[in-house]
Order: C-alpha cells, then structure tokens, then sequence
C-alpha cells in the first residue's frame, strides 16, 4: 500500500525583524528583499548542532557558485546575551564571509524564536553557565520574505544545493 501526503495552505513562518549584525549596523528583513534568506537560528556556544549546521549550509554555498549570490545566509542568534556583534563576526569568520550575523535584545530575539517556529529553552549549568536547548532548522524564505522550505541536519549538501538550484 502506497501512503500519499496531501497538504494546503502556506505554513506561517517568520516575520519582520529589526537586529544589528556583526558590524553593527541595523538589519531589518526588508533590507533582504529581492534576494532568499536562508536563516539559521541557534549560538556561538553551541557545542555541537550550530557549528555541524553552519559548516553545513558553508559547504551548500560552496556547491552553488556563482548562484550563492541570491541568497542571504543569515545566522541569528538565540543568545543575545554572550553574542555580542563581535563575537558574531569572529564565530562566523570560521564558516563562511558571507554570513550575515545578527543579534538584538532578549526581547527582539525571542521574537524572532517565535516567528521563526524555533524552540528555545536557557538550561543552567554547574559552576554558572548556561546552555541553550533549541531546535535546528534552516528556513528559506523567498525574496518576497514569504517561506519557501525548510532543511535541516537530516540532508545532504548536494540534496540542499540541487533544492536551492531549482528554486534560485
């Protein structure tokens, strides 16, 4: 027996934003428009799943080329607190030039979090630290700001990069 998958309707993902990014200049989603954001939310703490998805989307950059230009890799943090712009621009030197880094205050992030479907959770740490739980999405949304698809850990670079192709 073959199982169908039917769906309607538009999945209601993201929403405007006003963040600073690495180099301290204001952002809004409005600056993006024309171009395909491609957003990931997670912190420059992250011990394991932000790095593997940055290094992830860097290599996914690399396989389009010259198509890459298109498109806005954005990481927004979920840790305003430690990920000052500094720290973005450093942490994302080590990925990929192109990342746009941006973060805001408790408030403006945690809207982000929602809009963006992302959940985020502080958990304390012995000694006075802190970790963040957080899901680990990548979402794409067209250059009208409207979402186009979602990817994640679970793909390939060349799944992600052939996606990407079609849709730029």
């Amino acid at each position: 027996m073959q199982s169908r998958v039917i769906t309607a309707g538009t999945a209601q993902v993201g929403g405007p934003f006003r963040l600073v990014d690495q180099d301290g200049h204001v952002r809004s989603d409005a600056d993006f428009r024309g171009r395909w954001m491609w957003i990931y939310l997670g912190y420059t703490n992250c011990p394991d799943v932000c790095p593997t998805t940055l290094a992830l989307m860097s290599e996914v950059l690399k396989q389009l080329g010259g198509s890459a230009n298109r498109l806005a890799p954005i990481f927004i943090t979920l840790d305003p607190s430690r990920d000052t712009p500094k720290m973005l621009k450093v942490y994302l030197r080590a990925f990929d030039p192109r990342f746009i880094g941006l973060t805001g205050s408790e408030e403006e992030i945690a809207a982000v979090a929602k809009e963006y479907r992302v959940y985020r959770v502080k958990h304390p740490l012995p000694g006075g630290g802190y970790s963040i739980d957080h899901s680990s999405i990548i979402c794409l949304m067209g250059p009208d700001g409207k979402f186009a698809a979602v990817y994640d850990n679970s793909q390939t670079p060349e799944q992600i990069a052939a996606d990407l192709r079609k849709r730029l």
